[in-house]
């Protein structure tokens, strides 16, 4: 199957996505709402919503504008003819719906076989997309593959995982080319002049997905003199949450230990907001700190980019940023990590 076929399919795929929940224009529901549900029945966490909001974040992200945008710089030898396929081993994670989608994309708009260990939390959406795709072109069967088992017989691996896993995965994995990730979090600078529509933006970084997701906000920067409780009209909207169970045992669990530590806390009643230095926050939490000067922030900042997965940010924070309400849309060419996807496919395998 040459590059353009392959590019076909992915926006035909994307359309599909990017339409739902909307009924097919046949009358026959949309050929994700029965998976959609088996999904949400095997993992709590994976709401509807948040599932409808992947599908269409994903479906956008694959336009032909967009396709062919993130390739450009990678026609020569996505063109060339008589490329070796190479099978890649890829281990999604679980946290949120659809984690491992980039990877299963780049893998096999590249041309090469996917290989995929699908988390148990969400083993169920990926096979069926897959399933659409070789419904759209049969030349996919046979390139895409699911497997319980560890991979085997593999020529490269991209995996993802927690800190705890990152280990077993550098050693298990350490004889093949490979991109292992770890825990990385989303973090935003306010600079106190943010209109209501940014502001509504990065309370939809911080909780979309529960707040589970890499690029998830964690942790904000405010100014010195900044007054946290005007945060609070722009997390009101997201009151709903409160209603998840799983989601209100963790608010109530970390409000109870701050109680008892005698730790300071702000309750916005669908959220806490702590005053501390760790990057990353527990469920229901969102970490907060004050700077002084915003160029001495970014010189620390920088210093543990190994952390972060994106930073979000109004204006120019003297880091590469992104604008509130974009941490959960990442375009195709916003690499995990910041590592290029394409060239280790292309270049390094």
């Amino acid at each position: 199957m040459d590059i353009r076929n392959r590019i076909q399919t992915f926006i035909e795929t994307g359309r599909i996505l990017a339409g739902y929940p909307a009924p097919m224009e046949n009358g026959y529901p949309h050929p994700l709402e029965e998976p959609v549900l088996r999904a949400e029945a095997g993992n709590p966490w994976f709401t509807r919503d948040n599932i409808g909001f992947m599908l269409n974040a994903l479906g956008n992200s694959m336009t032909a504008e967009k396709i062919n945008r993130w390739l450009h710089g990678y026609r020569t030898p996505l063109e060339m003819p008589g490329r070796t396929e190479k099978t890649v081993g890829v281990v999604t994670a679980g946290n949120i719906p659809l984690a491992g989608f980039h990877d299963f994309l780049s893998v096999l708009i590249c041309g090469h076989r996917f290989y995929g260990k699908l988390s148990a939390q969400d083993n169920v959406l990926l096979p069926v997309i897959a399933g659409i795709m070789e419904n759209l072109d049969p030349a996919w069967k046979g390139m895409i593959l699911f497997s319980d088992e560890p991979l085997k017989d593999i020529d490269a691996i991209i995996a993802t995982g927690s800190d705890n896993t990152y280990r077993y995965f550098e050693y298990y994995f350490s004889r093949y080319p490979n991109i292992i990730r770890k825990n990385r979090n989303g973090i935003a600078i306010l600079n106190g002049n943010e209109t209501d529509n940014e502001m509504k933006g990065l309370a939809s970084d911080v909780m979309l997905y529960f707040g589970l997701g890499c690029r998830s906000v964690s942790k904000l920067y405010i100014p010195s003199d900044y007054d946290v409780l005007q945060l609070l009209p722009f997390f009101k909207p997201w009151d709903g949450l409160i209603r998840h169970n799983k989601y209100f045992n963790n608010y109530e669990y970390q409000k109870s230990i701050r109680i008892v530590n005698k730790q300071p806390f702000l309750d916005f009643g669908n959220l806490l907001l702590a005053e501390e230095s760790r990057l990353a926050s527990a469920i229901s939490v969102l970490n907060f700190e004050r700077y002084g000067d915003l160029k001495t922030l970014s010189a620390e900042l920088a210093s543990q980019s190994e952390k972060i997965q994106c930073v979000v940010s109004a204006s120019d924070p003297g880091l590469s940023f992104i604008l509130p309400g974009t941490a959960q849309k990442p375009e195709l060419w916003d690499y995990a990590d910041g590592i290029d996807t394409l060239h280790f496919l292309l270049e390094e395998i």
